[in-house]
């Protein structure tokens, strides 16, 4: 028998299906939101900007260099009796002065010593303007802690003055010596005078001259280049930039020099997607360090390594001639050479795609930094590894 419900007890239970349902798609909104936050999103492409690839050609440091004097030392400074251009230098400066010493004049200049003063001279420097200059002993100076740089014009490679340096040297060492025992600490040799050159001259630029500018790569790639040059006229518009080769990049820009400057400005914050770069070992022979990028790959190969030791020894032998034969003791040695050898396994290494493979299948080897040098310039040479073996 089928009784009917009633009314309110119809409409209730529709109102609480209906209430289950807001629910349900409640929790459902709520789960996809936390799926959005909590999902990993995508690795971005490494990304740089072209004023970290590429430089205006032309606009460039140029090198500074300079003889001079540092005085005012505690008895540190060269012996002149060895170093005579020490002497010479202290008589040149004290004549223009109005100074001048007797040519027979043998003097000892304990608290002078000469020095070699280098400096960089920035792109558009002008005169006035401070730059910081490092100062060398070039003779047998033991210290040049608080000694005083006198005035030295600094010259360019065109034999021109360009600044001129003076100031108090700041020695990042110490050190004392007594009873024929020394301490040092750090060098004592050499010091920095920060700001202590003024700029005398400028050197002339064609950064404003011309209806092109040529940016320079910092290094050669023909795949930067064309980057370089697509970024720029997506950004500037088309036709400003043309890759010439490899290296430079050539652009249109304004003649006026206020809207150079801005052009410059704008193409030097360009964002650039950062190609894969050319696949390279860099291999130190003295410290024997090894490091490679991530563009570097291996091909299956086989590595035997072994280790093979010789041990040479000596003992004295001591020949006693009989008391009644009036010889002499003969004392003479004994050599012992040995050789082991260890026993190298051939050890299979597998297709390495990533870098980290390539590292944990060499750290599986068990050599010594030193034995990895021949490993992976007989893995090269056997065409297993696709990167360019660079040694320094």
């Amino acid at each position: 028998m089928n009784v009917p419900l009633h009314p309110s007890a119809s409409a209730s239970s529709e109102h609480s299906r209906a209430l289950m349902r807001i629910c349900l798609g409640g929790w459902l909104v709520v789960l996809a939101v936390i799926g959005v936050l909590a999902w990993p999103k995508p690795a971005e492409a490494q990304t740089m900007r072209i004023k970290e690839v590429a430089a205006v050609q032309g606009v460039r440091t140029n090198q500074l260099t300079g003889f001079g004097l540092v005085v005012g030392l505690d008895g540190t400074g060269d012996q002149t009796t060895q170093m005579p251009y020490t002497s010479q230098g202290m008589n040149n400066y004290l004549q223009q002065l109005g100074l001048n010493l007797p040519a027979d004049a043998k003097v000892q200049l304990k608290n002078v010593a000469a020095v070699l003063v280098t400096a960089q001279l920035p792109a558009f420097a002008q005169p006035g303007q401070m730059i910081d200059v490092t100062v060398s002993s070039m003779g047998n100076a033991k210290s040049l802690r608080g000694g005083t740089l006198i005035s030295t014009p600094l010259k360019g490679p065109d034999g021109e003055i360009y600044a001129l340096a003076q100031g108090n040297l700041l020695v990042g060492g110490a050190g004392a010596s007594a009873g024929g025992s020394k301490v040092q600490i750090n060098h004592l040799s050499a010091g920095r005078i920060p700001a202590g050159a003024q700029v005398e001259r400028t050197v002339e630029t064609d950064f404003a001259l011309g209806e092109t500018i040529d940016l320079g790569l910092n290094a050669f790639d023909f795949q930067t280049a064309r980057r370089v040059a697509e970024a720029i006229n997506t950004r500037m518009g088309p036709g400003v930039a043309q890759a010439v080769d490899g290296r430079v990049v050539r652009l249109r820009a304004p003649v006026n020099s206020h809207d150079r400057v801005g052009f410059l400005a704008q193409v030097e914050e360009i964002p650039l997607e950062a190609s894969i770069p050319v696949a390279k070992v860099i291999i130190n022979t003295r410290t024997g360090s090894i490091v490679m990028n991530q563009a570097v790959t291996l091909s299956p190969v086989a590595v035997a390594h072994g280790n093979l030791s010789v041990s040479i020894g000596s003992t004295p032998v001591i020949s006693q001639p009989n008391p009644l034969a009036r010889g002499e003791t003969v004392v003479t040695e004994k050599a012992s050479i040995e050789i082991s050898q260890q026993a190298g396994a051939l050890v299979q290494m597998d297709a390495a795609p990533k870098l980290a493979d390539l590292v944990r299948m060499l750290n599986g080897l068990g050599a010594t930094p030193q034995d990895l040098l021949a490993i992976l310039q007989a893995i090269k040479a056997a065409g297993a590894m696709n990167a360019e073996l660079e040694v320094i």
